[in-house]
């Protein structure tokens, strides 16, 4: 004979580790975008490194074309800034969706978010001077 069981609703324990390992995730992409934000400043200015390196070693030469390194490094600063920017709504979001007893009590949830807004914003704003300043020699 099959007994029907009822189904009662316990109370799980709170679990902050659920918030804090999102908290690392959102941490962990934002050092990789600082990380391809960095990659693409050093690949923009490479051009002006060997531009003027070639200017030293051939002093009446016409100076030689920048190449594409400029744009492929405003590229990739872009990319960082938009992969930070892609985390930190992620991160938002799903925090907004976690229980109250999920999240830690006396912790400044949104502070993670708004720090990597900010970075997010400072890479664009570098985005857009490595564009307009190629860097002459």
């Amino acid at each position: 004979m099959l007994v029907a069981k009822r189904a009662t609703a316990i109370a799980m324990p709170s679990d902050p580790r659920v918030f804090f390992a999102s908290e690392r995730t959102l941490l962990a992409w934002l050092r990789t975008g600082i990380a391809i934000i960095g990659l693409g400043f050093v690949v923009s200015r490479f051009g002006l490194f060997m531009r003027l390196l070639a200017a030293q070693v051939h002093p009446g030469h016409a100076a030689a074309p920048s190449g594409y390194s400029n744009i492929l490094g405003v590229c990739l600063v872009a990319i960082g800034a938009v992969s930070i920017t892609a985390a930190a709504v992620q991160h938002g979001r799903f925090i907004a969706t976690l229980p109250e007893q999920d999240r830690p009590t006396h912790y400044a949830m949104t502070w993670s978010v708004w720090f990597a807004a900010v970075i997010a914003a400072v890479a664009a704003a570098l985005a857009f001077y490595l564009a307009y300043t190629p860097g002459e020699a």
